[in-house]
């Protein structure tokens, strides 16, 4: 199968690590401005985080809704600038939000913005009804039932759907249409949130595109335990109320508990996968192109016991494998998908891979073991897939060199022909750039060669994660002109 990606180069920087004034990156001004520096730097693709509104840890893999878009990337100054915020509004936002921090604080996310964005309701929900009402059709399948659910939620403490009352969650749609008084006003305001973040997404994305970027979105696997997702869909999860994680690793010597409800996948086959199938639809709207974590869960899956307090217990089950993928094509078509087919990988793993004919992960910070057996070594490339020099979940390159064993900084000096200690950053991603793959991507915070501090996050933490941001400036001309010459010189 030949490659769909075009061959090119692109940053990783997720929407809240954006520069703006609101202390978390939005979809207004500060993303035009950085879809415009991507193409002052000759990149073609923008891979973002997940965009739902983040949970447990504030992590975008841990999701109120995997449908759902998060309300701290809606920009305020676009909504005043739309008559969607009163005139009084950019007084309370500069009293609550109006800050430029190295780190996004997402306790005062919590608390300040839906102050502003219930001002923003009251302001315009009457004004905008047609268009809430389109909205709400276009979107029946989740945004009804994400909505209920976020208002509930708003007066009970609930961490998963085993919390939720028997009857609440056999009756949701009677819920639904009893639903009065403050429960109404509550749901519609969830509903009208919604329609501001996908109206202020779609106007970036055809930005973005307009200017010859494409995006790159983020699915996790898996639903979160305290989401929509999970209180509608108990039907597909698995009856045993096992979680997810993965084995000991590179990451971590306990392995990874995530805790996410693994899914019945017998129960899913004999849905035709109908959930997934809305799912990736949905996506596939949003994005041009759509990372899907975790990969070799698709093929086996690691099942660990809901009571465990750590992962080394687990066991390995049976996925879907191609069956599952046949399907989505059959429902969808062709299928731009890319595999994060990292962890422990297996023959059928490879296999499966070759099936969907997706491109794979190539991380060059797994590539210098001494032995020289690494499958991320570039010159064992295939041109379908796509390198990284270290992902979301790996140090910077910086602090990862910092930390290199001694055998390892010799293999990597043998195999780059010297170092260069304060350009090691350049030096890895010239080696991407050079290598036969269709398409390279480095975190920003490589590109500035940051280190150990600017890293987004550290696995089987839960705490102090996903809160780096990108200052305003630190993407000069000067950065921007060095990564634009390395970009052209390898015919990117």
């Amino acid at each position: 199968m030949m490659p769909f990606m075009k061959r090119g180069s692109g940053i990783l920087l997720g929407l809240s690590s954006l520069p703006g004034r609101f202390g978390i990156g939005t979809l207004g001004a500060g993303a035009r401005e950085f879809v415009d520096q991507l193409h002052r730097s000759a990149q073609s693709y923008w891979q973002i985080l997940p965009l739902s509104p983040t949970g447990f840890g504030d992590s975008p893999y841990q999701t109120f809704s995997t449908f759902a878009g998060n309300p701290y990337f809606i920009d305020f100054d676009d909504l005043y600038q739309e008559d969607l915020l009163p005139k009084d509004a950019p007084g309370l936002c500069g009293q609550l939000l109006d800050s430029y921090p190295a780190e996004v604080d997402y306790y005062l996310q919590y608390t300040g913005k839906p102050k502003i964005l219930h001002l923003a309701y009251r302001h315009s929900f009457s004004r905008i009804r047609d268009e809430l009402e389109a909205f709400q059709q276009c979107h029946a399948g989740w945004v009804n039932d994400y909505a209920l659910y976020m208002a509930i939620k708003g007066t009970q403490e609930m961490k998963s759907f085993h919390d939720w009352p028997e009857a609440l969650r056999l009756r949701r749609s009677d819920a639904l249409k009893s639903a009065t008084g403050e429960l109404q006003s509550e749901i519609d305001y969830h509903v009208f949130v919604q329609y501001l973040f996908f109206r202020q997404w779609e106007a970036l994305r055809k930005y973005a595109n307009d200017r010859g970027i494409k995006i790159i979105g983020d699915v996790p696997i898996y639903m979160a335990p305290d989401s929509a997702d999970a209180w509608i869909g108990q039907n597909i999860l698995d009856p045993q109320k096992r979680v997810a994680g993965c084995p000991p690793d590179y990451f971590s010597a306990t392995g990874q508990l995530w805790g996410n409800p693994l899914y019945d996948w017998e129960a899913l086959k004999k849905t035709g996968y109908d959930w997934w199938i809305r799912r990736i639809a949905h996506h596939l709207s949003l994005y041009d192109y759509l990372r899907i974590d975790h990969f070799r869960g698709f093929e086996a899956y690691y099942a660990i016991p809901a009571e465990a307090r750590d992962a080394v217990g687990g066991q390995w089950m049976p996925g879907p494998g191609m069956d599952f993928f046949n399907k989505l094509r059959e429902a969808l078509g062709e299928l731009p998908l890319i595999a994060e087919d990292l962890g422990y990988l297996t023959p059928e793993v490879f296999e499966l891979l070759r099936a969907t004919g997706f491109p794979g992960l190539k991380v060059l910070h797994f590539a210098f073991t001494p032995d020289g057996s690494s499958i991320y070594l570039p010159y064992r490339y295939e041109r379908n897939c796509v390198v990284y020099t270290g992902t979301h979940d790996n140090n910077t390159t910086a602090g990862w060199y910092s930390e290199l064993g001694g055998d390892e900084r010799s293999f990597l000096q043998d195999y780059l022909g010297g170092i260069d200690e304060g350009c090691v950053h350049w030096q890895l991603i010239r080696l991407a750039m050079g290598s036969v793959a269709d398409v390279c991507i480095f975190p920003m915070q490589d590109v500035l060669g940051l280190p150990s501090s600017a890293r987004m996050n550290r696995p089987q933490t839960s705490q102090g994660n996903w809160r780096w941001r990108l200052l305003p400036d630190q993407l000069n001309d000067g950065v921007a002109c060095r990564l634009a010459h390395i970009t052209r010189l390898f015919g990117r």
